[in-house]
């Protein structure tokens, strides 16, 4: 076999194995790049809408081999403090909401408010999140902010070997997400069906006439129902007497016969 030969089979042979080659290298960029997507975020639960109430989700995955994750503490914001923070009870972890006095007071449904929550932390009562797995944590959260389009909660993740990550960095717009960055919670714009924060008053005498009228209406639908039911018995009864008429005669006329 001549060199010529044998180049020609070396470059059919490399060609075969460019394809799993190929393969095997995305396949290693892939998992290399899957951890850089596992990081403690916040998502809401539907629409958080700007000046409204939402439920928010803490998700914590567990970036370690050998330990698990026993502790969570997520710092509110002081730019936007929020009023009204209810964690929702989490099965094998104890939650603690801490307060903190405000720099300036918020007014809230005509109420002044001189302080707010601060922090949020979850202790794990048993094996935490183990490796592989992760957890989440609601929390129902209000009044959103009207004049931003985000909110940053810091967190910290706090593992069974005493190691601790600092999920804090910021995220700048058009640039490079950080190694550790906060979790973000992004608003969306007020849906204007009234059940955003900011009019709740104003809201709760316009739903309470709503319904006031709702039932004066139903009452009234109701006699002119009872109304139009008495008349369509009132008729029925008259033909089916009718019709008892004309069945009596033709059945004398037939024993005549």
């Amino acid at each position: 076999m001549t060199n010529k030969t044998h180049s020609k089979n070396a470059a059919r042979r490399l060609v075969r194995r460019l394809p799993v080659v190929g393969g095997i290298a995305a396949g290693s960029v892939l998992l290399l790049a899957v951890p850089a997507f596992a990081h403690v975020s916040v998502q809401p639960a539907g629409q958080a809408e700007k000046g409204g109430y939402a439920t928010v989700n803490f998700k914590v995955p567990n970036e370690r081999d050998d330990a698990s994750t026993v502790k969570l503490e997520v710092t509110l914001p002081a730019d936007h403090p929020l009023a009204s923070v209810m964690p929702e009870p989490v099965p094998g972890w104890k939650v603690k909401v801490t307060k903190a006095k405000l720099d300036k007071p918020l007014e809230m449904h005509g109420e002044k408010i001189n302080e707010a929550p601060s922090k949020i932390t979850w202790t794990a009562d048993g094996k935490g999140v183990e490796p592989g797995q992760f957890q989440q944590f609601p929390v129902s959260v209000g009044q959103l902010p009207e004049d931003a389009d985000h909110v940053v909660f810091k967190a910290l993740q706090t593992y069974s070997n005493k190691e601790v990550v600092r999920w804090i960095e910021p995220t700048k717009e058009g640039g490079p997400e950080p190694e550790n960055p906060a979790p973000v919670l992004e608003l969306s714009e007020p849906s204007g069906d009234g059940h955003h924060g900011g009019t709740g008053n104003k809201d709760a005498k316009s739903d309470a006439k709503a319904t006031r009228d709702a039932i004066a209406n139903a009452g009234g639908a109701e006699a002119s129902g009872s109304d139009t039911t008495a008349r369509i018995l009132a008729v029925v009864g008259i033909v089916v007497g009718i019709a008892g008429v004309g069945f009596g005669v033709l059945a004398g006329r037939r024993r005549s016969a």
